[in-house]
């Protein structure tokens, strides 16, 4: 695992907030999933942080974005933001959603 990957969690009513902080690798990418699995029960929508990642290893990327059909059975819609959120997001999936990265001056 990466040694600087952190997730942040933090529960709003019926959403999910995630920060995600540091590199993220394969074991990041299944700590990610983890969480993921176990905290969503009874929430409508997540909201995922991609600020705060430094570097994207192709692996983690491909680990998340191949074992999230996991999730398909709950109905979740999942919100990637910032500046990585294109990177860790799934393409063309009907469940998750890219919110655009403005970078404040």
């Amino acid at each position: 695992m990466a040694s600087n990957f952190k997730i942040s969690v933090r529960q709003d009513g019926d959403g999910l907030n995630l920060v995600m902080q540091g590199d993220f690798d394969g074991t990041s990418a299944c700590e990610l999933l983890d969480v993921l699995k176990n905290k969503c029960n009874g929430i409508d929508r997540v909201f995922i942080d991609t600020s705060g990642l430094n570097e994207i290893h192709p692996f983690g990327q491909d680990t998340f974005q191949n074992n999230l059909y996991v999730l398909k059975s709950k109905p979740i819609r999942f919100i990637f933001t910032g500046k990585n959120a294109t990177q860790i997001a799934p393409e063309r999936s009907k469940f998750c959603h890219i919110m655009p990265y403005h970078r404040s001056s």
